[in-house]
């Protein structure tokens, strides 16, 4: 249990990458506080399976200590009282995953539009940024005080990676993930004397719940195991975290952009079935 004496937070734990990242650290013995807005008796986001309690009761049931909060990340008071929790129970925070995202939501459960920017939905904006880049911001600053005293910590971000100079074919999220990258960096720069490490960490097409459901709402079920669906799982994102909150040497990587694929060769580990798919870049 190499993580039995840490206390971590994974925002956007419902389903998906967050999932998948707060039971490899559950796996490890941590304790882990997962947050969302989908719980139990209520309803989901889409009406796609998956709530915060669920995530919590799988971290138990694989060692660690699960603690589901709700928790919508753009309304400061519940992020405020999530810290003021944390800070009640523990003191301190030794892991911060920001996984919460928005932009997506839908009635159809659609992916993005790949359409002109004068076509998209401003709302969508509003969600990437709101849910997006600024959630991650505001956690990590409320985050940051309960890691000083202990003169160390570990702030991931997951994003998507690119090509350099690459565009991800959608403005909104270009411009959005690209902040998020910016947002790592910068927060290395004031962070690094604290020995506080900041980091992106890119996965490649993940088969989450919301990428099926989507499938399989387009009536595209076939294309999932085709050459062009998506290949991991978000368990191979999840033990890429989990090798990096292990590495007491994982502030060398501060301010950088981690693909998954690279970190599993660095690391060793695998995905579910046992392969190492190749580190996934975005190209335009």
């Amino acid at each position: 249990m190499r993580l039995n004496d840490s206390i971590a937070l994974v925002t956007g734990a419902s389903r998906g990458a967050g999932r998948a990242i707060a039971v490899e650290l559950g796996t490890a013995g941590a304790t882990v506080y997962v947050t969302g807005r989908s719980v139990r008796g209520g309803q989901t986001t889409d009406n796609v399976p998956g709530t915060v309690d669920d995530t919590a009761q799988a971290v138990t049931e694989r060692g660690g200590r699960g603690i589901a909060v709700r928790c919508d990340h753009t309304v400061d008071a519940d992020v405020e009282s999530l810290f003021d929790r944390i800070r009640s129970d523990h003191g301190r925070l030794d892991i911060l995953v920001n996984n919460v995202w928005g932009g997506y939501e839908n009635p159809d459960c659609r992916p993005l539009p790949m359409v002109p920017f004068w076509e998209q939905p401003l709302h969508q904006w509003d969600r990437m940024f709101d849910a997006g880049v600024r959630a991650h911001l505001t956690a990590s600053r409320l985050a940051v005080p309960l890691m000083l005293a202990q003169r160390r910590g570990l702030i991931v971000s997951t994003t998507a990676n690119l090509e350099p100079l690459g565009y991800l074919r959608n403005v909104f999220y270009d411009l959005s993930k690209n902040a998020v990258h910016r947002l790592v960096w910068a927060m290395a720069q004031e962070l690094r004397d604290h020995h506080i490490a900041a980091l992106a960490v890119a996965p490649g097409f993940m088969r989450t719940e919301r990428i099926v459901e989507a499938f399989r709402r387009a009536g595209a079920e076939a294309v999932l195991d085709g050459p062009g669906g998506p290949k991991e799982t978000p368990t191979y994102l999840g033990r890429a975290v989990l090798a990096l909150a292990e590495d007491a040497r994982a502030i060398e990587k501060t301010g950088q952009v981690l693909e998954v694929g690279a970190l599993a060769r660095e690391y060793g580990f695998t995905d579910v079935d046992g392969s190492q798919p190749a580190p996934f870049r975005i190209s335009s």
